[in-house]
């Protein structure tokens, strides 16, 4: 063997070689990685026709490798790393020629291209990452980083540390709203950093926190790395498992697990959202843990006052956690009772299919011990006796049509175990109370009787629900008899508002505060899935940005907020009317609410549209669509150039053979580990999107084919690649950093700034791994995409 090492090992560190100078040279990674692909090929096929790269592989065909599948070990376990003293044979790494590997590598290409890029399933889900950098570039350009930093230094200034802290607290908040990394990190390097620098504070505390605040946006929902890596992990679940069943002896996955390997980006949102919220307070505590160690390094500034309403603790107490707590947790323990809950008498015309047993039984015996292994001896049981009862009963019962009286009948039970308060009127009552009670507790001064109207609206509106409306009330005579309670509410949030306009924090933070439920809330509550999310935040980030852009010339916005109200309006009725105007009989009060959701789309689309004029006219939007074009090219680019060098890999066997290696450890958690410390070791010189489409799908089938959450695998590998922004030399947080920081910020300041936020990233890791229902506990409680 040339060098002494395997065929498939030179090819590999030829690869890899190729791909480091490529990147090394100056070019666009999305070429070089192509660039790389090419050349590596080149010098493999150079070699391999010297016949100077040999591979050794098992022989399939000796007695002992016969012994061990007698045995009943899997094929795919048996490798040159699990039984070393197995004969072998030898071949070349291209043992039909290099010209035969360039031809099928040229037929796959189509194929990639096609399944990952042009028209696979995952497209739908990447048109997320161009809405959701739309978003963020369009937020980041209506300068709404400025007013939080200069607010949330207010508020936190005072404090030891308070500066740094309130970094971090912008940091969690945009990353939530925008989620783009390099801009965050320029925004608030440009802003904060002069200001804690001349207040004394550490230059490496405070590089430091501002470069890592930056990259939540990677973890915090919504998160582009998420969308990509989700795209990825879904396909590599199932492939995992359905490779682990086959080991087992199992038809497919579905036998195996009893149930469908599925992974959702919808999901992974789900999953992220501790997460982040746990390494931002990590951020925030060792912050403040190193003001009050070192004093002098970060003291606590007091900053202006802004002439608000001062609160008392007491008041703050009372109107921001006792009253919101009271609604929210007094809401939900009456969903408890049923006394809030679903009103629908919907019935299907068509029974519901009978239930199967738990796991499939007819199986061979090889699946059948694995299956008992996996669910333990009793759900086996269990299962076998539900199969058994179902065969007795002439099979699983099927899905027929219901007769009139049938119906009648299942509406009839619909009806009367219906709750008294429907679901959607307590959850628009309850927003409406808590807008009222943040009110009172901002303004503590103010009058006092507007509020208590609105209040009296709320408990009016919940009374004449239980009170008036039934199930079989129609929708437009609910909404006459909920008109004077939310009119009457709507008199005391008005006033309410116009209370919290005169607040700073309440005026900086509720206009993106709003966005951000709007789209997570419709991810998380497993409303829609992430694009039309996307869509939702792209389309509201251009009214927030005009509407800024108007106030500050000093024009009014009304149009943008009518337009934010047709949409509200365009949903509400959509919810509680049926608008399919197709039907043969169309009620009265149907054919109203139509028209009006109509007018409201068509308003709300006009809305848009001025909006984007009025940032094409203040010269926003053009920046914003060369931005968004630029960034969404060069992630699509860089797709494809992996998929040229995954190629490469596979055509040699490099792919296999990293694959049965990490398969050789017995312990699983070992075998993650390793990959765990590869990809943090190759985040010091690889960027996350070139580790997301080149490393992740090597090693996905076996990290993913175990036993192991796979929600927690992808988060873990979040995390570890959100420290690929911090590592040296080649963090891109720390390069915005540098191209920001005045000249006495050196880079060394920078490095030793971040050196202690990459070991919390290790912390985090460490948390999640000890404590993984961190990650598993959101999407547990939370409705499925």
């Amino acid at each position: 063997m040339f060098l002494g090492l395997d065929g498939v090992e030179i090819g590999l560190i030829i690869v890899f070689l190729c791909l480091f100078a490529g990147i090394m040279s100056g070019f666009p990674v999305a070429f070089a990685l192509g660039g790389a692909a090419v050349i590596s090929f080149g010098i493999l096929a150079a070699l391999d026709g010297a016949e100077l790269l040999v591979h050794e592989y098992v022989d399939s065909g000796s007695a002992e490798y016969q012994a061990l599948r007698a045995e009943g070990v899997p094929e795919i376990e048996i490798s040159k790393f699990t039984y070393p003293d197995l004969p072998r044979l030898t071949e070349h790494i291209f043992p039909g020629g290099w010209e035969q590997a360039m031809d099928r590598n040229l037929a796959f290409i189509v194929n990639r291209m096609n399944e990952r890029v042009f028209a696979g399933q995952s497209i739908e889900t990447l048109l997320a990452v161009l809405m959701f950098v739309m978003m963020g570039i369009t937020l980041e350009r209506s300068k709404i980083a400025n007013d939080l930093l200069t607010t949330m230094a207010r508020v936190f200034g005072p404090l030891p540390g308070g500066l740094a802290v309130s970094v971090v607290v912008v940091g969690a908040f945009l990353a939530a709203s925008t989620g783009i990394v390099g801009a965050t990190v320029v925004t608030m390097g440009l802003l904060s950093l002069p200001t804690m620098l001349r207040s004394n504070y550490s230059p490496e505390l405070a590089t430091g926190v501002i470069a890592a605040s930056g990259t939540l946006g990677q973890i915090i929902p919504p998160s582009i790395v998420i969308v990509l890596l989700g795209t990825l992990a879904g396909d590599l679940y199932a492939a995992g498992q359905e490779i682990r069943a086959g080991a087992a002896g199992c038809s497919d996955a579905l036998t195996y697990l009893g149930e469908a390997a599925v992974l959702s980006v919808g999901t992974l949102f789900q999953a992220a959202l501790l997460p982040g919220v746990m390494l931002a307070f990590l951020y925030a505590a060792y912050a403040f843990g190193y003001a009050l160690l070192n004093p002098d390094k970060a003291p606590p500034v007091a900053l202006e006052h802004t002439g608000d309403d001062i609160v008392t603790r007491n008041d703050a107490l009372l109107w921001f956690l006792a009253a919101p707590v009271g609604l929210i947790g007094g809401a939900l323990l009456l969903a408890q009772v049923n006394i809030i809950g679903n009103q629908s008498t919907t019935v299907d015309t068509f029974t519901d299919v009978g239930q199967a047993a738990a796991l499939r039984t007819n199986v061979s015996e090889q699946c059948k011990a694995s299956m008992i292994e996996l669910h333990g001896q009793e759900k086996w049981d269990q299962a076998v006796a539900q199969q058994a009862a179902i065969d007795e009963a002439g099979g699983l019962e099927q899905s027929v049509k219901r007769t009139p009286e049938e119906m009648e009948a299942a509406r009839a039970e619909m009806i009367a175990n219906a709750a008294p308060i429907g679901t959607g009127v307590a959850i628009l009552f309850v927003l409406l109370g808590l807008v009222l009670t943040t009110a009172r507790g901002v303004s503590p001064s103010a009058d006092t009787r507007p509020l208590m109207v609105g209040a009296a609206g709320v408990a009016l509106g919940l009374l004449a629900d239980a009170a008036f409306i039934a199930p079989t009330t129609t929708s437009g005579a609910a909404f006459l008899i909920l008109a004077i309670p939310v009119a009457i509410t709507l008199y005391g949030c008005r006033y309410a508002v116009e209370s919290m306009s005169h607040n700073d924090l309440v005026k900086v933070v509720f206009p993106p505060l709003v966005l951000i439920v709007a789209v997570l809330g419709s991810i998380l509550g497993g409303i829609t899935n992430p694009t039309p999310a996307a869509a939702l935040g792209a389309g509201g980030a251009i009214l927030l940005a005009a509407y800024r852009k108007l106030h500050d010339e000093g024009r009014s916005g009304r149009i943008i907020l009518m337009a934010s109200f047709a949409i509200v309006i365009m949903i509400l009725f959509g919810i509680n009317f049926d608008l399919r105007v197709n039907r043969e009989v169309v009620p009265f009060e149907d054919w109203i609410a139509f028209l009006i959701a109509q007018a409201a789309y068509h308003f709300a689309i006009f809305g848009i549209l001025f909006g984007c004029w009025v940032l094409f006219r203040t010269s926003v939007l053009a920046p914003v669509v060369r931005e968004t074009a630029k960034v969404t090219s060069m992630v699509f680019t860089i797709l494809i150039g992996s998929q040229l060098l995954n190629l490469v890999l596979i055509s040699f066997g490099g792919e296999h053979y990293i694959q049965s290696f990490l398969r050789s450890f017995e312990q699983e958690w070992a075998a993650f580990l390793i990959v765990m410390l590869v990809l943090f070791i190759l985040g010091f010189v690889l960027d996350f999107l070139e580790i997301i489409y080149i490393v992740v799908p090597i090693v996905g089938p076996v990290i993913y084919g175990g036993t192991f959450d796979p929600s927690w695998v992808t988060i873990m590998i979040t995390v570890n690649l959100q420290t690929s922004f911090l590592t040296p030399p080649f963090g891109f947080a720390l390069f915005y950093l540098r191209g920001v920081a005045p000249a006495s910020v050196t880079t060394g300041h920078i490095y030793r700034g971040v050196i202690p936020f990459v070991i919390i990233q290790v912390v985090a890791l460490a948390l999640l791994w000890l404590f993984p229902a961190v990650v598993t506990i959101v999407p547990d409680l939370l409705p499925n995409n």
